[in-house]
């Protein structure tokens, strides 16, 4: 009886979790854009599920985890800025009871670089997010994100 109650919870956790990796509400693909000879926004997309939102970049105290982006340190680039983001809605947030900005559908994410060097490279990057709906909160995600800079 043991050894079937074993495996019982056993085959309950492994279900539980397999569920909890299909929920990804989130999509992040990337692109470029060249805005002079020497530099290119590197913009990153998040597509969202509809009922669910990311959050800002900055976000009150208490509140949820922002998007943070961290770009590799690299001698072919020097990063302008901060990364800028799109205009998102100011809502109050049921979950988190505060007025927090968040994306629904798209949000777009740009960062500004300028080249050193003409050859080809990759910039690299991570993406810290936490996406919910009226009702939960995922834990927060990191998503490896990767630019491709062409020749000049």
């Amino acid at each position: 009886l043991n050894m079937k109650k074993l495996l019982l919870s056993f085959i309950l956790i492994v279900s539980v979790a397999a569920q909890a990796q299909i929920l990804e509400p989130v999509k992040w693909s990337t692109s470029i854009e060249k805005i002079s000879e020497n530099e290119f926004d590197l913009i990153a997309t998040a597509t969202i599920d509809a009922g669910w939102h990311v959050y800002s970049q900055s976000v009150p105290e208490y509140g949820p985890i922002p998007t943070t982006f961290v770009f590799e340190g690299s001698t072919n680039l020097l990063k302008k800025g901060n990364t800028k983001e799109g205009k998102g809605h100011e809502v109050y947030d049921k979950v988190f009871e505060l007025d927090i900005k968040y994306f629904e559908d798209e949000a777009v994410f740009k960062q500004r670089i300028r080249l050193k060097t003409t050859d080809a490279f990759v910039v690299n990057g991570v993406v810290e997010f936490m996406v919910c709906n009226d009702t939960q909160c995922l834990p927060p995600n990191e998503v490896d994100l990767s630019f491709d800079i062409p020749k000049s």
